[in-house]
């Protein structure tokens, strides 16, 4: 039984309450065709999970509300958004720990607990779906909340920010544009007042945030979608290159179904290789991936990325030499 037709059944009854009908567990049962087990149970959830405001009189042998300024939620979903927002749920609970916000999850699970209350189905969520994610960096959960409001209303952030690479601490004043997650790490996208330009930061190096009072205005004509299909990966830049990847036999039957950018070009050789065209900004995140395919996969072009694999292979031969 679908999530609409559940609702259908609870505004029927709502209604019926409202016209001060006294509808029960067998009219409701009648209406629907469906059992009077089933209808005991649609009210107990109105009254339990919807904070419905129902009472029993037993003279009438119906139910009125207690309260008649009560308003009943509404919520439609077709099937189809219903699994989506399932899986978004878990997605987000496996790769995020606990910090997510308890309200989001009370919300979801007020919506998935219909569909486990009325279905013949005993399986959850968490035995038929799962996501398993690896190297990623978790978040605190007040530093999330603070980064994430500052988004929404689009208030300054002022905080530390610590770079591995340059083993230094530095003050940073940005405008929050987007938050997003990146191969299970959460990430910042906003103009920072101290580079003069945009700029990506790990949500984990960020320490002491601060939302400050005033509000900003997105420059340069910024639009995430842009931002993200400008290049490959998580570094962006205003000049690409572009990057072409041979593949073997047989590494090309594991890449062919593959989309590494959605501006890539790919074509099959006639010994069966695959070579992989894309736009990349920056040398660091494509390096790793064509070193964890090995010899698997080389460079055709740019030379400057031929000679950084081959850099990078000459080091590694070094240490089992």
């Amino acid at each position: 039984m679908g999530v609409k037709n559940i609702y259908e059944r609870f505004i029927w009854f709502d209604d019926r309450v409202r016209q001060k009908k006294y509808p029960n567990t067998t009219s409701l049962a009648k209406q629907f065709e469906i059992s009077v087990k089933t209808a005991q149970r649609d009210i107990e959830f109105m009254r339990d999970r919807l904070n419905c405001p129902l009472q029993y009189d037993s003279s009438l042998k119906g139910y009125f509300y207690e309260d008649e300024t009560f308003s009943l939620p509404l919520i439609y979903l077709s099937s189809d958004e219903l699994l989506s927002l399932m899986v978004a749920k878990k997605l987000l609970e496996d790769m995020s720990g606990s910090f997510m916000a308890d309200e989001i999850t009370s919300v979801i699970d007020k919506i998935t607990s219909i569909i486990q209350k009325h279905s013949s189905g005993s399986g959850k969520m968490d035995e038929v779906l799962s996501f398993h994610l690896i190297e990623y960096s978790p978040t605190p959960e007040e530093i999330f909340r603070t980064v994430l409001e500052a988004c929404i209303k689009k208030r300054a952030l002022s905080f530390n920010y610590s770079s591995p690479a340059r083993g230094e601490v530095t003050e940073r004043r940005v405008d929050p544009y987007h938050l997003f997650n990146y191969m299970g790490t959460w990430h910042l996208i906003g103009y920072c007042h101290m580079r003069d330009d945009i700029r990506t930061f790990k949500i984990n190096r960020i320490k002491n945030p601060v939302m400050l009072k005033d509000t900003f205005a997105v420059r340069q004509k910024f639009t995430f979608k842009d931002y993200f299909r400008s290049s490959f990966g998580l570094m962006k830049g205003h000049d690409t290159r572009q990057v072409t990847l041979r593949f073997t036999p047989g590494k090309a039957k594991w890449i062919s179904d593959q989309i590494w950018h959605k501006d890539q070009k790919t074509r099959i050789l006639e010994d069966g290789s695959l070579e992989l065209s894309l736009p990349v900004a920056e040398f660091s995140e494509i390096a790793r991936e064509i070193i964890k395919h090995g010899s698997g996969v080389e460079v055709i072009q740019p030379e400057s990325l031929r000679q950084l694999i081959r850099s990078e292979a000459e080091k590694i031969l070094k240490i089992y030499e």
